[in-house]
């Protein structure tokens, strides 16, 4: 009986272990018939593969561009008056400033207001003292004092400006050589190209900062001419107006912007786009832009197809200024322009920045697509209205003594400054210094009232100005982007 067991039990055995390798054998055909199916690494992985040859390494030390470019960088202190109502908010930082000023704005302000100071920072751009810095830190200074990094102050005076750049040239007078800056390319830099940031963040006197070229042509909302470099080099309050270098020691980039809840994301004006405005600033102290009168969009993948076009690429005009330079060369809505002098329009975004580098009056040729054809039309730049003190059809006899330059609200005026008012008179230059720019008056504001009582016309504005009983105080009610406020004028006396 045992051994009957046994035999029974082997045998059991026998059936398992036989089972067992069957069933292995089975696992193993369908792994191996699994992977016969299945691709190889080199089948999926198909090249042509991208590789990189180091050629530039990453710098072991900034030590010696910081030793040798740090004299060239500036604090800029700025002493200026403030609206008393506005103590300290401390949001002017760079371009995204203006949003913070438009919830502000209807604030009731006191017209004496009261001293503050500020501070940012400059780059040193010829020997005899020319410093390049932003517009915003020194708009509305009273007094500027410059220190070097030989900790040596002097009294600076704004030579130009431009707002829709926010770049500004000041002039030191130290009586002696200056270490100078060189202007470098920001064309030719790159996407992760190394830079470095000198400046003085928060007081912090000429704290150097590094990292890369986060990315190029960012749009950010500050202006028409947006084309930021954005780089991961911390930048800060008071870095405003410092340069951004290269690893050659040149300048690529003013340091102009931050986006304050990010982590190390900044932004510098390219200094190709700063060249060629700075011999205008030291020369005029303004700038004067091309401008042919069109309001233009990005041509969308949609919209090319709902327009039956093959290609979304160019600057869709939408409407045309009438007797402007785009209307009498023949430009019509619904064209796309595609060049414009010679330069290629990809969209929207680039057409504003070639037009405004266009010298005015010059002729120049612009490419348009038209119903499906390419059309070449001939067109006599003009002058854009509002970045200098100068515009057609104009009365500036205001401007002696409080420093506006008015024009009728027309057709032509409405569209250069998108004026969505149909009453009063519009300001369309502001002299610096005066007392319309203490006060914040802007080009394209639009006057409704002087002294309490209605204006719709230039002479009405003279009327009221003339009778007033206070010949040195002014009280306007304004039109500014849809909302109305009051704003005080007063001018200096002696």
């Amino acid at each position: 009986m045992k051994q009957q067991g046994k035999a029974a039990k082997s045998s059991s055995m026998k059936r398992l272990l036989v089972a067992g390798v069957v069933a292995l054998a089975a696992g193993s055909l369908f792994v191996t018939s699994h992977l016969a199916q299945s691709k190889t690494a080199e089948e999926v992985m198909k090249g042509p593969f991208v590789t990189t040859e180091m050629v530039e390494m990453a710098p072991t030390s900034f030590a010696q561009l910081a030793q040798s470019l740090s004299p060239t960088v500036v604090n800029v202190k700025v002493t200026s008056v403030a609206p008393a109502d506005f103590d300290g908010h401390g949001f002017q930082e760079g371009p995204f400033g203006e949003f913070f000023d438009r919830f502000f704005e209807h604030m009731p302000r006191n017209p004496k207001g009261h001293r503050s100071q500020g501070a940012g920072s400059g780059v040193i751009i010829s020997s005899d003292g020319y410093i390049l810095s932003n517009n915003h830190v020194v708009e509305h200074a009273q007094e500027i004092t410059v220190t070097l990094d030989n900790e040596k102050q002097y009294p600076a005076e704004i030579v130009g400006r431009d707002p829709k750049t926010d770049l500004a040239v000041l002039k030191i007078d130290t009586g002696d050589t200056l270490p100078a800056a060189a202007l470098g390319s920001s064309d030719e830099i790159r996407v992760g190209d190394w830079v470095m940031a000198i400046g003085n963040p928060f007081g912090l006197n000429h704290t150097v900062t590094s990292g890369i070229v986060s990315a190029k042509g960012r749009v950010i909302g500050a202006g028409p001419y947006d084309d930021f470099i954005q780089t991961d080099a911390s930048i800060n309050p008071g870095n405003s107006g410092g340069p951004l270098f290269n690893m050659k020691g040149e300048v690529v980039g003013i340091n102009t912007a931050i986006i304050p809840q990010g982590q190390n994301i900044g932004f510098a004006i390219p200094v190709d786009m700063a060249k060629p405005l700075i011999p205008q600033l030291v020369n005029d102290g303004h700038i004067t832009r091309g401008y042919i009168g069109v309001n233009i969009q990005t041509l969308t993948p949609e919209l090319a197809e709902a327009m039956a076009i093959d290609e979304a690429a160019g600057a869709l005009v939408t409407d045309v200024t009438k007797d402007s330079p785009a209307e009498k060369a023949g430009i019509e809505r619904g064209d796309i322009i595609t060049n414009f002098g010679g330069a290629g329009i990809e969209d929207s975004h680039d057409l504003p920045a070639v037009v405004a580098a266009t010298p005015v009056n010059e002729e120049v040729e612009v490419i348009v697509m038209r119903d499906g054809a390419e059309k070449s039309l001939m067109i006599t730049v003009g002058k854009l209205a509002g970045d200098d003190i100068e515009v057609a059809g104009a009365d500036d006899s205001a401007k002696g003594k409080w420093g506006m330059q008015l024009h009728e609200l027309d057709e032509s005026i409405t569209k250069q400054f998108d004026v969505k008012g149909e009453q009063g008179v519009v300001v369309v230059g502001v002299e610096p210094g005066s007392p319309a720019e203490e006060a914040g008056i802007r080009p394209g504001d639009v006057i409704i009232e002087v002294n309490r009582q209605s204006v719709d016309s230039i002479g009405a504005v003279k009327d009221q100005i003339a009778t007033a009983d206070d010949k040195e105080r002014l009280l306007l009610l304004i039109e500014r982007q849809g909302g109305k406020i009051y704003v005080p004028l007063a001018r200096q006396v002696g």
